[in-house]
C-alpha cells in the first residue's frame, strides 16, 4: 500500500491560502439586527444565506450516517469537481486520470485548468483495465483519479476489488462519482471513508432526488479535505432558495423512496419492451436511471425521433451506434417505444405513432 501523505498532494499556494470570511462566518448565531454585511434591510430574500449549509449538512450526517465536518455543499457536482482541480493540480505540470467512456466534464475542468488529463480505455465488458492502470500510479505528477460508478454513460459499476486496489495503491486522491448511486443495488462507498484517507465520494441531488433545477452536489471525505474544500469555495455558494429546496426534500425521504422506485421499476419495464423492437441491438445492464442501447444507425434513429419531438443522447461518438435513454414518467416511456416501432431505419422514414 502507498503511503498517502495529504500535505504532498495539496497545492503550496492552497495549503498558504487564508479563506475569505464573511460576515456570516464570523457571527453565528441569531439576532434582532445585522448591521453587519452591507444587506438591503428590506425584502424575503434579502440576507445572505449560510455559508456553511449546516442545517442541510446536519440533516444529511443522520442520514448518510457520517460526521457532518465530513460533508461539504457544492454548486452541483461540477464545482466538486473543478475545486478537485484547484486544490489539487498545478497548472501546466500536474495530471488526472479517469477511465472512458465516461462524464465528459472532467476533461472539460481539466482542460480549463490546464491540468494534462489522461483517458484509459474500459474493457469490452466496461470495466476498468488494471494492467493499463498500473504504470500511472507512481507518477509523482498525477494527483487525481476520477471513477464514475455507477458509470456515465454506461450504466454499469465497476468491480469493488479494483476500486479497492486503487485506494490502496494510489497515493493520490481518488473520486468515486456516485451520481446515480441511488439508482443502484450495490452500497455507497461512503462506508470506505475511514479506511482511505485519500478518498472523496462525489453525489448530487439533480438525479434520484428531482433537484436538477437547483443545482447541489455534496463531497464526502475525511475532515482535513473537507476543511480545504471549504476554504477554496466561494463564500455564500449556495442560495438561500437553493438550501430551502434540499431540506424540504430531505424531510420527506418517505415521498423520495416512492419516486425513486417508480423510476427502477420503469426502467425494467421499458427494457423488456425495447428487447422487442427490431432496431434494438443491444441493451446494456444498468444500475443508473437511464439505459444504453446499441441500434442499428444511432444518428439516423436520434434524428428522426427529434422529428417526433422525443430527446434522447447520441452517445455514438463513445460507444458506436449508441442512445443513451433516461427514464422518464410512464407516459414519456410509451411515447418513446410507440415512436421506435414506426422508425424504419433502412429508408430513412418514419412514420406518424401520433
Amino acid at each position: 500500500m502507498n503511503e498517502f501523505n495529504l500535505n504532498k498532494i495539496i497545492r503550496p499556494n492552497i495549503q498558504k491560502l487564508k479563506a475569505y470570511s464573511s460576515a456570516r462566518d464570523e457571527f453565528k448565531g441569531e439576532a434582532e439586527v445585522y448591521l453587519d454585511a452591507n444587506e438591503n434591510p428590506y425584502g424575503t430574500l434579502n440576507r445572505y444565506p449560510d455559508p456553511q449549509q449546516i442545517e442541510i449538512k446536519e440533516r444529511l450526517s443522520e442520514i448518510k450516517g457520517v460526521d457532518k465536518n465530513q460533508i461539504f455543499i457544492g454548486n452541483g457536482s461540477d464545482e466538486i469537481i473543478d475545486l478537485a482541480f484547484r486544490i489539487f493540480c498545478e497548472p501546466g505540470k500536474d495530471k488526472a486520470l479517469t477511465f472512458i467512456p465516461s462524464y465528459g466534464m472532467y476533461s472539460v475542468s481539466a482542460a480549463i485548468n490546464d491540468v494534462s488529463l489522461i483517458e484509459l480505455p474500459l474493457t469490452v465488458d466496461f470495466q476498468i483495465d488494471i494492467n493499463s492502470l498500473e504504470t500511472y500510479l507512481d507518477d509523482e505528477n498525477l494527483k487525481l483519479i476520477f471513477i464514475c460508478s455507477p458509470n456515465n454513460p454506461t450504466g454499469n459499476c465497476f468491480e469493488d476489488k479494483v476500486i479497492q486496489y486503487i485506494l490502496s495503491e494510489f497515493k493520490g486522491i481518488v473520486i468515486i462519482d456516485e451520481a446515480y448511486i441511488d439508482f443502484s443495488t450495490k452500497d455507497s462507498y461512503i462506508s470506505l471513508l475511514n479506511d482511505y484517507p485519500n478518498l472523496i465520494i462525489s453525489q448530487t441531488f439533480s438525479k434520484a432526488w428531482g433537484l436538477a433545477g437547483v443545482r447541489v452536489g455534496v463531497a464526502y471525505a475525511n475532515s482535513t479535505i473537507i476543511d480545504i474544500y471549504n476554504k477554496v469555495k466561494p463564500p455564500y455558494n449556495i442560495s438561500t432558495l437553493n438550501q430551502g429546496a434540499i431540506l424540504n426534500k430531505l424531510d420527506n425521504l418517505a415521498q423520495f423512496e416512492i419516486e425513486k422506485n417508480i423510476i427502477i421499476d420503469q426502467k425494467e419495464k421499458l427494457e423488456k419492451q425495447l428487447q422487442e423492437i427490431e432496431l434494438v441491438k443491444k441493451i446494456y445492464p444498468s444500475e443508473a436511471n437511464f439505459l444504453l442501447i446499441e441500434v442499428s444507425n444511432a444518428n439516423e434513429v436520434y434524428n428522426q425521433l427529434v422529428n417526433q419531438k422525443i430527446i434522447t443522447r447520441n452517445r455514438s461518438n463513445l460507444v458506436n451506434n449508441c442512445l443513451r435513454i433516461s427514464i422518464g414518467s410512464e407516459i414519456e416511456n410509451k411515447r418513446l417505444l410507440r415512436a421506435l416501432q414506426f422508425i424504419d431505419v433502412a429508408s430513412s422514414n418514419v412514420e406518424s405513432s401520433f
